[in-house]
């Protein structure tokens, strides 16, 4: 994956989950140096390694934004992966909880894309990595809002797509279904591990493979909501259901 060599990459919520996982992969495969970033440094795993610079970032707060921004002026490939999610669905869900996913996961990364984009156009060729969530296209009710911020995402990375298309600034969207993260303790699916998952989205981005479904269940996921997406809707008001009844 020599894309990644000698490259300078910033990744948002690198504490843990996929974040952690993307800095590992990107030190493992050549990369020059990696500003890993997150709300508390506190929560940083300690990653051994001179190439690693730890940034306190939380990506709704646009003083925070701009001052990372400044100090990373050599970025040549932001990944936005720092995301919350609250449970509940749209009638009776908590609507704090749903701002919240809101803020964070479309509004923040759109914010971070517009602080690093003169950046990444200054260090062309550059790239944006979006990490969405295959919730993009799965109406699970009982995460309601937290799919609909990963919809409005994916929405938006297409759109910045094709802004950026002519500048020299590639833009990938990765839609991975659940993964065996903090995000989804106490699940009893059967999950791939960060550490796989990230290596799959490494080599998909060296690819050039623009849209990125990295695990079988998202890919499974993917290909049902291609083939006809009311047949994605029932298997997920079976579970739904299902659970809310158990």
């Amino acid at each position: 994956m020599q894309i990644f060599k000698d490259k300078v990459i910033l990744i948002t919520g690198a504490n843990r989950g996929i974040g952690g996982a993307l800095v590992k992969a990107s030190l493992n495969n050549g990369a020059r140096k990696i500003y890993a970033t997150c709300r508390d440094l506190n929560t940083m795993p300690v990653f051994d390694d001179s190439r690693v610079v730890t940034l306190s970032l939380d990506i709704t707060d646009d003083k925070q934004i701009t001052m990372v921004a400044r100090v990373a002026q050599d970025t040549e490939i932001l990944i936005n992966n720092a995301g919350v999610l609250s449970a509940g669905n749209i009638l009776e869900g908590d609507l704090l909880g749903m701002d919240n996913d809101m803020k964070v996961n479309y509004f923040g990364t759109i914010k971070m894309m517009r602080a690093f984009a003169p950046i990444l156009r200054k260090n062309k060729p550059s790239k944006i990595i979006n990490i969405v969530s295959i919730a993009a296209y799965s109406p699970l009710p009982s995460i309601a809002g937290y799919a609909a911020s990963k919809a409005a995402l994916f929405s938006a990375t297409q759109s910045v797509r094709i802004e950026l298309a002519k500048e020299g600034i590639a833009v990938y969207a990765v839609n991975p279904g659940a993964i065996d993260t903090d995000m989804n303790k106490g699940s009893d699916w059967d999950m791939p591990d960060p550490d796989s998952t990230v290596l799959k989205i490494l080599e998909y981005v060296s690819k050039g493979k623009l849209d990125i479904v990295p695990d079988e269940m998202g890919q499974g996921m993917y290909n049902i909501w291609r083939e006809d997406p009311s047949k994605l809707a029932k298997i997920f008001s079976d579970l739904y259901y299902a659970e809310n009844t158990n």
